[in-house]
């Protein structure tokens, strides 16, 4: 007897139109972010649609905010791939409700609503607030190195760069001193009134490439300046391609051009409370400042952090303790035994530094126990974040890699927020 299957007719006509919501499972994180997203504010969207309508009428703010949102949920940050996603995807279908924008409008969207983007942040973690994840019983802190959307390979030293500008004038004067020469030779076969060759191509180029340098050279100086220095070190560099960007060493000991993307997560729920992007590659000028963010963003702060050895400071150390924050951070690398050693063991002496004390902390049973949670905190979420796709930034300049590390941690929060909630 034949096996018999189940009906299957690719051609079959329905008998009654369907919502594509049907085709959505239930639970499905686009109908959660359909609902989060219907619930949000959208008025700094929508005030900059105030203007006189001209053309065709532009998609929809709540539609294009879903679809953004969505594709940062799950992995997408390409406005090509959201494109075909929109086409493709039930559950991104079903947040389009059939409609199809193309890739370059996605992308016009990110980029003129970057800012507004970005705050949603602060929407999401209102929700995660509400829904019982955020306790900032313990917050660990940490930053992560990420490649811009330049090459390291397109910077210049500023030593390099006053060579280069000697050198590439001396071209031109040469190129210059050519061009007379062959003029004259033209004027005097073809006559004075006839027109001679333009200026070769390399010369326009070497004008171009001359001009970028003595402007980076500028840049440079004046940061210069504002340091109090009379001029910049001749290491000091600068790229071309993302001038704000600067080398620094990621965690696998490689050397980037990146940014350095930092966040503060809640223990209790792998909750991102806080995020800020910074090109200093150093970790501890940002602990206050992630710390008072904390503050702005749910209105208190957190009653213990944990940091590494990178955020270890007397500055930060007295700052905690000026904010009521009881802090675990490590004063440099810590052993990886429970025991503390004789010589810590005691009534604990005056005269200590912030920093001494610090490491007698750390070096008791609690005190090792609590710091060891930020390894148990942060880095997982930031290899969360990196394998949905962070490889590098897609957007150059400072403030449009914070636009995009924010989406990046609302997208995160999401998912949190849409676990805890099924």
């Amino acid at each position: 007897m034949p096996k018999t299957f189940r009906p299957y007719d690719p051609d079959q006509l329905l008998l009654l139109p369907l919502s594509v919501r049907d085709y959505v499972p239930a639970g499905d994180i686009a109908h959660f972010i359909s609902d989060v997203v219907d619930a949000f504010d959208l008025s700094e969207i929508e005030q900059e649609y105030e203007e006189e309508l001209r053309g065709y009428p532009p998609y929809h703010p709540q539609m294009m905010v879903k679809l953004w949102l969505y594709g940062y949920a799950v992995g997408i940050r390409s406005s090509r791939k959201l494109a075909k996603l929109a086409q493709r995807d039930v559950g991104c279908m079903m947040l389009a409700a059939g409609n199809e924008p193309d890739f370059r409008t996605l992308n016009r969207f990110r980029l003129r609503h970057l800012l507004a983007l970005a705050h949603m942040f602060l929407q999401v973690l209102a929700l995660c607030e509400k829904r019982g994840l955020v306790k900032l019983g313990h917050i660990a802190i940490d930053g992560t190195k990420v490649k811009a959307n330049a090459s390291k390979h397109a910077a210049m030293s500023y030593g390099r760069m006053k060579l280069e500008e000697a050198r590439i004038k001396a071209e031109i004067d040469a190129w210059f001193k050519e061009c007379d020469r062959v003029d004259a030779e033209e004027d005097e076969l073809y006559g004075a009134d006839k027109r001679g060759d333009e200026l070769p191509e390399e010369l326009r180029t070497a004008e171009g490439r001359r001009k970028a340098i003595r402007e980076a050279m500028d840049e440079l100086e004046r940061e210069a300046k504002e340091a109090g220095k009379s001029e910049p070190k001749d290491k000091a560099q600068r790229n071309f391609t993302d001038p704000e960007s600067k080398i620094m060493k990621s965690g696998d000991g490689a050397f980037i051009q990146g940014y350095n993307a930092q966040a503060a997560v809640d223990a209790s729920s792998q909750v991102i409370v806080a995020a800020t992007l910074t090109n200093n590659v150093s970790d501890a000028p940002r602990l206050l400042e992630v710390i008072d963010l904390i503050q702005d963003n749910l209105g208190r702060s957190p009653r213990e952090v944990s940091a590494d050895a990178g955020y270890c400071s007397e500055t930060n150390l007295g700052g905690l303790e000026t904010r009521g924050v009881d802090g675990y951070i490590a004063p440099g690398r810590m052993p990886r035994s429970y025991r503390c050693p004789p010589a810590l063991r005691g009534r604990i002496p005056g005269g200590l530094t912030k920093r001494e004390l610090m490491k007698r902390k750390l070096m008791t049973k609690r005190g090792r126990a609590r710091y060891r949670q930020r390894q148990q905190v942060v880095e997982p979420v930031f290899g969360q974040i990196k394998n949905k796709g962070l490889i590098r930034f897609w957007l150059r300049g400072e403030t449009k890699a914070l636009g995009e590390w924010l989406l990046h941690c609302t997208g995160h929060n999401l998912c949190k927020l849409h676990r805890a909630c099924t």
